[in-house]
């Protein structure tokens, strides 16, 4: 399974009750296959406010996104948790569903070892013909998913693909030694480019709700060799990649979505809405 060089971690729009707004949902899968040249949907993980959203409203996100985008790109079900038994009954919902994929993240708050991750992970992805792709991101579940572990569950057939967001050099390691069907990708917009440049594959974007076409284009001038084009490209857009995390992440990439009018409404708590003046700098960044 290809899931493209560009990956957007979808928001979930919000009607002004923060209730799911279904038609915005559409406009919003539209507007970034159309408009922002995104690969694949990753659709309820952290910049979905997976840990907001019930189970009943990802299974009806994860079936509506397939039945919206109809096949014009890839949907990654973020399925994952730190209850490996929900996991599996949760990925095998969204497999019955018709999703291309799923997103496992490390599990957080219980700190399990490593060959606690690898069991886990080894359950998952044995309880399902769904493609796996990893998520490692220790500043949120507090434990890395260190580099022999991925490249241990790559071995998994499968188990193509991990959202790296650890470090360079735990990415280089991983692309330096994973067999040919597993993938490397950023989860870290601002290091997307330097991924690639030491064997990541693509990126798995936030930023790119808003300059997805722009990453895109970065993304080809690098697969071309024109390295001097792809780092003005970054350095361009690396204020956008740092200041849509100047607030916990989706307020910033959800208040820049409603200033360009595509209207994705607000955050649930305990999440709130961007003050002022982040109000002021965000709308400085575009």
């Amino acid at each position: 399974m290809d899931f493209g060089r560009l990956a957007t971690a979808m928001v979930t729009p919000f009607d002004e009750n923060r209730q799911i707004d279904w038609d915005q949902t559409a406009k919003l899968i539209d507007y970034l296959i159309d408009n922002q040249k995104s690969d694949t949907l990753v659709v309820s993980g952290t910049t979905g406010e997976s840990p907001t959203l019930t189970l009943e409203e990802k299974l009806h996100l994860f079936d509506f996104a397939v039945k919206h985008a109809a096949g014009r790109c890839k949907i990654i079900a973020g399925t994952g948790s730190n209850s490996t038994y929900a996991s599996i009954q949760l990925t095998k919902e969204a497999e019955k569903l018709g999703v291309d994929g799923a997103l496992l993240v490390v599990p957080y708050y219980n700190k399990p070892n490593q060959e606690g991750l690898y069991r886990h992970f080894e359950a998952i992805a044995t309880s399902t013909p769904l493609p796996i792709m990893l998520y490692n991101v220790p500043g949120r579940t507090v434990v890395n998913m260190n580099a022999e572990t991925t490249l241990r569950l790559a071995q998994l057939h499968n188990v193509v693909a991990v959202k790296e967001c650890a470090s360079l050099e735990q990415v280089a390691t991983i692309a330096a030694s994973a067999p040919a069907h597993f993938k490397v990708y950023s989860g870290d917009d601002s290091s997307g480019l330097p991924a690639l440049a030491v064997g990541a594959y693509g990126i798995v974007s936030v930023a790119s709700h808003v300059a997805g076409a722009q990453m895109k284009e970065m993304i080809t001038a690098h697969l071309e060799g024109k390295a001097a084009d792809a780092a003005k490209l970054h350095q361009k857009l690396l204020p956008l990649f740092k200041g849509m995390f100047v607030v916990p992440n989706p307020v910033a990439v959800k208040f820049a979505l409603n200033e360009l009018g595509i209207n994705v409404g607000s955050v649930r708590l305990p999440l709130l809405e961007a003050t002022e003046a982040e109000q002021a700098f965000i709308r400085s960044l575009l």
